[in-house]
């Protein structure tokens, strides 16, 4: 596809996607349709094992909606229009693939609920993390009163959502937000370095690992061990399962073909 507001480069199993606005990436409708219609490609891409986003620049991942886009909406027209971040943020976590997101500055609002929206997070040193909609009279409405509760504690989330001010990348590293935090000029190498691992590992156990931890967050105790009970089934089948297995036993490396 035709690219203008992100670009994606492929290469060693990886797609390096990256938010295309600098300096700060602001997010729109078009944006959200150009990222929706790439997961969509990458899903079916079989070179493809693991992604990550990041922004162009070095100020900011994205620094959040682009207000201008907003301002003279009524309640219906942007209801309308965030059903796209909504449905891109859900193909995100549905992707079969693992996704890293490389935070590489301001991650605010929009910006935030996007990185929510990806299996990990590794920032810059220099990263800053808001969600600062209460200070605009609105709330976040593409997933981040509920994401983000489930990825820190409740009590935390009701923080950063209420006073609407920015963390830093240590406090965001301490409270859980992100997995780790590396110098700027580090980043894209340990994210690369990460999707490179993530490429490696049996594609169909991956896809059942990410559908059982998603999925299973999202109903009761119960039903997500029936679930986790038939991914680990699927996962039993498959020739990936017999070549670890049999690597295992004859101390060598796996070599895994996604069978």
């Amino acid at each position: 596809m035709n690219l203008e507001l992100l670009e994606c480069v492929i290469e060693n199993n990886i797609a390096l996607v990256s938010l295309n606005r600098p300096p700060y990436n602001p997010l729109n409708w078009n944006l959200f349709s150009e990222l929706s219609q790439l997961m969509d490609e990458l899903e079916e891409n079989p070179l493809v094992r693991a992604v990550i986003i990041t922004g162009k620049g070095n100020r900011a991942f994205a620094a959040g909606a682009d207000i201008r886009d907003m301002m003279d909406l009524n309640a219906s027209d942007i209801l309308a229009n965030n059903e796209k971040c909504r449905a891109t943020f859900l193909k995100m976590e549905r992707l079969s693939k693992p996704i890293i997101a490389a935070v590489n500055g301001l991650a605010l609002g929009g910006g935030a609920e996007l990185t929510l929206a990806c299996d990990v997070r590794i920032c810059s040193d220099t990263a800053k993390f808001g969600f600062p909609e209460i200070n605009l009279g609105i709330i976040p409405g593409a997933g981040g009163t509920q994401r983000l509760q489930r990825i820190v504690s409740q009590t935390v989330a009701k923080e950063l959502l209420y006073f609407g001010e920015m963390i830093t990348a240590k406090r965001a590293y301490e409270i859980g937000l992100v997995n780790k935090v590396v110098p700027l000029e580090s980043l894209l190498n340990e994210a690369k370095e990460w999707a490179l691992k993530l490429a490696e590992k049996p594609a169909i156990a991956m896809r059942m690992m990410k559908l059982s931890v998603n999925s299973g967050a999202k109903v009761d105790l119960d039903s997500a061990l029936d679930l986790e009970l038939a991914c680990f089934g699927n996962t039993f089948a498959t020739e990936d399962r017999k070549e670890g297995m049999q690597a295992f036993i004859e101390k060598r490396q796996a070599k895994f073909q996604g069978k």
